[in-house]
């Protein structure tokens, strides 16, 4: 599947049916359009399984509650649309958005209570998220945007509105030739990509950021299982900026950018080491057993 995302063929579920791609649309007054009352999932299906999909519905419904957006479907009804819907645009390995609303509706200030919330499933084949980096370690920036406190947003929500200071560090990103950006937390402190959480390797001992105020992501927790499994010591803590020149290695981790190597960071270089090809190889094995 190629072109523009608003104009491809195939269905998208929407709201309890399937309607044909280009028809999947919203009104120009939808309250998550001008307010950011939305919440999404990223999900991969490898050989026709979703990984860990019962998760990410879970955490959807989650992320609404947070959000003071009660979602009317259950994971159980979740669970079929999503396999309903890769189901009929023919595909066993792609990628799965399902997103949650406020829809149009009486209100239209911030407040949107009296608003339905709406649901929608799309699916469609993806390739690495990082191109040719998964091979050979991803360059990234160092944003000058900072993940915020905890006490301004509702940081553990996978919420569209978070993604703003994002989108604006990976196009900073991408001017200077970089696949992605990392971000510091408000208090100076190692926090993640725009779209992934970070790990880092040294001395044979893997240290990622407390996600205190950042998404603990699906993927992260898959990683830190994998590397417990191997007798890998992983901290999880506070990362100074300053520790950055003595890591050896570093990758990153996502459902889109799965297990992506990095090679370098701001003037901080490091190797795609064997710890690093040894969890993006068991990662895809594991996805797809």
């Amino acid at each position: 599947m190629a072109g523009a995302y608003d104009d491809r063929d195939g269905v998208i579920w929407m709201d309890g049916k399937l309607v044909p791609w280009r028809d999947a649309n919203v009104h120009i007054l939808t309250h998550a359009m001008h307010y950011a009352s939305a919440v999404f999932e990223g999900e991969r299906a490898y050989n026709g399984r979703i990984f860990e999909s019962v998760k990410h519905s879970e955490r959807l419904l989650k992320s609404g509650e947070m959000l003071d957006m009660p979602i009317p479907w259950s994971v159980e009804q979740i669970e079929e649309a999503k396999y309903a819907t890769l189901k009929a645009n023919g595909l066993e390995d792609g990628y799965v958005r399902a997103i949650c609303w406020r829809g149009a509706g009486e209100d239209m200030g911030v407040s949107s209570a009296r608003n339905p919330v709406r649901m929608a499933i799309a699916t469609w084949g993806w390739g690495n998220y990082y191109g040719d980096a998964k091979m050979k370690g991803a360059k990234l920036d160092i944003s000058k945007w900072k993940r915020p406190s905890p006490e301004t947003i509702p940081s553990h929500a996978k919420a569209s509105g978070l993604y703003m200071i994002c989108t604006m560090s990976k196009h900073a990103a991408e001017a200077k030739g970089c696949s992605d950006a990392m971000m510091f937390d408000y208090r100076g402190y190692v926090a993640e990509a725009t779209g992934a959480n970070i790990f880092f390797v040294k001395d044979g001992e893997v240290h990622t950021p407390d996600p205190d105020c950042i998404l603990n992501g699906i993927t992260r927790q898959t990683v830190i299982g994998m590397l417990k499994d191997r007798q890998i010591k992983v901290h999880e803590r506070h990362i100074e900026p300053g520790e950055l020149e003595g890591f050896e290695q570093c990758w990153l981790t996502g459902t889109a950018a799965e297990v992506t190597p990095v090679g370098q960071i701001g003037d901080y270089n490091f190797e795609v080491g064997s710890l690093t090809r040894d969890i993006a190889e068991g990662y895809e094995k594991l996805v797809r057993s």
